[in-house]
């Protein structure tokens, strides 16, 4: 006697395509929309690895030291002055790192120098080349690794409560980099 024929359960088959294909898909829908920020834990914005002092004409003020530059523009107003006072926290909150690390401010030559002898913060000061006048012009702040390569930057900011919450941020940057680095 002949059985009736069942029709095929494909069921299974569906399930298992789903649970391969979709990861797959979805992963692909987020990567595309950009949903995915890739993991970066820093604060900062990156530099690219080609620019250092070298190409930018100029020596570096303090070889082996981790440096955070600062230009000093031809008036240094509400803003300046904050980020004057950030650039000084920062360094002292670093601890026992702070022996690591050099604040130094780039002199143009019209900078308002009187404003370092208000403030009497001892900051070191560098002449700045014409390559970095011109790649500073937005009061950002700037780490140099040791070997005077620029790493990261962040731009210049109004405000008083942004200016210390970008404070912490490099700071934070700072510490990783400071952790990480076998030189200076």
């Amino acid at each position: 006697m002949n059985s009736p024929v069942k029709p095929k359960n494909n069921k299974a088959l569906f399930a298992l395509i789903l649970v391969f294909i979709l990861p797959v898909a979805v992963a692909k829908l987020v990567l595309s929309m950009d949903l995915y920020n890739g993991a970066a834990t820093n604060k900062g914005q990156l530099i690219p690895p080609e620019v250092s002092y070298q190409s930018l004409s100029m020596e570096n003020p303090h070889p082996q030291s981790w440096q955070l530059l600062y230009l000093l523009p031809k008036d240094c107003l509400e803003q300046c002055q904050q980020r004057l006072y950030v650039l000084h926290q920062s360094h002292v909150a670093l601890g026992k790192h702070q022996d690591r690390v050099s604040p130094i401010i780039m002199l143009q030559p019209d900078s308002d120098t009187a404003i370092l002898e208000k403030l009497q913060v001892p900051f070191e000061t560098a002449n700045a080349s014409q390559a970095i006048i011109a790649m500073m012009t937005e009061q950002q702040m700037i780490i140099v690794d040791p070997l005077g390569s620029l790493v990261m930057e962040y731009p210049g900011i109004i405000g008083e409560q942004e200016n210390m919450a970008q404070g912490k941020s490099m700071i934070a940057d700072l510490r990783k980099l400071l952790k990480l680095s076998r030189v200076g």
